[in-house]
Order: structure tokens, then sequence, then C-alpha cells
């Protein structure tokens, strides 16, 4: 009976969760729970399979192997109409029709439901208000991703999927999508979110879980997985010529040390004895030093530091 009840707690529960197209698989063998009132985090580069394992969440794919089950049921039980109303799903891309008003947007999302929150709440909750009559072709970017939320919001969802739901907006943008997903939160909601950005991250999640080539490579809170690290910050610094890893290595209190981007970057627990340890080797080597930043160690760290490459690349 405990077992029934831990997973009863749950808003998502997943067990060797593995789809495959042709030769590629793109999730091979995850395990992965969101508890309720959680917001989870899944972070990775495109084509790690952070969208395809959402999409089956979502019922949108169905899986090769392992088993799924979502707010403790199970997709293909007899039961997917009722599932899925109570779930609200963003995805990357929402094509809404340009020529309807926001009004009506929201309004005929509304309608596919037999229950749900009244239109102007999702509308106001949304900061929508001022545009409930513009047309969905004459708003902005970070408009229809506001818009594209409140039709996930509208039928008072209990799970939330929010697949990159903040690509390609401004930083204000963003922080309003934020809001939006925090007050969804206050009110009980539990989140699954996709993202690349660690501020958004770090922002929002409870947990997240670091996902790599259709396996998940790291998984706890944010504040620990870059505690993992064992340095708390970061000497980000370009010189004239580069210095060879294994001596910044040795640098004391450094952790590690790479090479991105034709900059070398140290990470320490002591700052303050490898900032001058590294000028010191500078000088005795006559190098000049171009720049140098110092910083507080991210979920980006991490993923490097697990994959060696950054969530942007491909």
């Amino acid at each position: 009976m405990a077992g029934i009840d831990m997973v009863a707690d749950l808003a998502v529960h997943c067990v060797n969760l593995v789809k495959r197209y042709a030769d590629v698989t793109a999730v091979a063998g995850i395990d992965l729970d969101v508890r309720r009132g959680e917001c989870f985090g899944l972070l990775g580069p495109n084509g790690a399979g952070k969208t395809t394992t959402v999409e089956i969440l979502e019922g949108l794919t169905a899986a090769d192997g392992g088993t799924v089950e979502i707010l403790a049921s199970r997709w293909g039980a007899g039961r997917d109409r009722e599932l899925r109303e109570r779930l609200g799903v963003q995805l990357q891309e929402t094509q809404l029709a340009e020529k309807l008003t926001v009004l009506e947007t929201v309004r005929l999302f509304r309608s596919f439901y037999r229950r749900g929150r009244a239109v102007d709440q999702v509308i106001d909750l949304a900061g929508l208000v001022e545009k409930r009559q513009a047309r969905v072709g004459k708003l902005s970017g970070g408009q229809k991703q506001r818009l594209a939320l409140a039709c996930a919001l509208v039928s008072d969802p209990e799970l939330l999927f929010l697949d990159e739901p903040t690509t390609g907006l401004d930083p204000q943008a963003r922080r309003n999508v934020w809001e939006i997903v925090g007050e969804f939160r206050a009110g009980g909601g539990s989140v699954l979110l996709t993202t690349h950005y660690m501020e958004e991250a770090a922002r929002l999640c409870d947990r997240v879980a670091v996902m790599d080539h259709g396996r998940i490579i790291a998984l706890d809170t944010p504040d620990e997985l870059v505690a993992s690290l064992g340095a708390s910050q970061v000497v980000d610094f370009q010189a004239a010529a580069s210095l060879p890893t294994a001596e910044l290595s040795a640098l004391p209190g450094v952790q590690g040390a790479d090479t991105r981007n034709g900059r070398q970057l140290l990470h320490t627990d002591r700052i303050g004895e490898t900032l001058p340890a590294l000028l010191a080797l500078l000088g005795s080597r006559r190098i000049a030093l171009a720049d140098l930043q110092t910083r507080q160690a991210t979920l980006e760290d991490v993923f490097i530091h697990l994959t060696g490459r950054t969530l942007q690349d491909e």
C-alpha cells in the first residue's frame, strides 16, 4: 500500500521509458518522477530527447517501452478524455488562428473542456486584458506566448506541460511568463518544464534533470547540482596565449579547468588564492591578459562539466 500511496502523490511517474526512431534512440530508458505541487525542469541541448519525453508524457506519442502514469492514470486505459481535461499543454510552437481575437481564441479553447476557468479570468491572468479584442496576428511574440499559456490554463489543469515556453522572447516577456507560472504554482498546480535557459530553471524549478543523448545524467535541486561541482565560483579569462589545462588545474583552489570559445575557465572554491596564483603564472610566462571576469557557478557550468558542451550546442 505504501508504494501505491507514493505513486498517487506523483503528478508524473515513468519507469524505463524508451522511444526509438529507426536507428536513433531518442529516449534511452529513463526513470522520472514529478511530485504534485512541484515545478520540475528538463534541461538539455536540442536533440537530447526532452521534447520526445514530454510528448510521450502528454499522450501525444506512444512509447516503445516502459510505463507512464500521469496523475495516477495511464494513457490508453479508457479514460484518456478525462485525463486530458486535467492537463494543460503549451507546445514549443502553438499555431493559433491569426484572424481570431484574443477573447475568441481563449473562448474557443475553453469550449473544448467540460469544466475550467472563466475566460475573462484567464485573460487577466495572462496580462492580456488590454489586448482582449486584438487579433492574434497583431500580437507581439511575447503576447502570443502569453496567449498560448492562457489557452493551456483555461481548463484549470492540475498539471501543466511547458515545452521551451520562452524561447525567442525578450527578457521582459520571459519574466511575464515566469509570473504566470508562479501564480499557477501558488494555486497548487504541478509543472513539467523544458528549457535552454539556466536562469529560468534556477528561478522556477524545485528540481532539475539534466538530459543528454536520451538519458538523464544528473538530477537534483538547482543548488545541489551547482554544489556538486565542488567549486562555487568561476574565473573566466582570455589571454594572448592559452595556458595548459594541467597547469591551470594545479593552481590553488582550482577544482577543474576547461577552454570554451577561446576563453579559459577555472572552477574554484578559494578565489582569493586562485586569482593571485593565476596572475603570477601569466606574469612569469610574460602572457598579456586581455580580459578577466569572475562569477558564481551556474547550471550551465554543471552541464558543461558533465557533457563537455554547452546547452546551446546541437
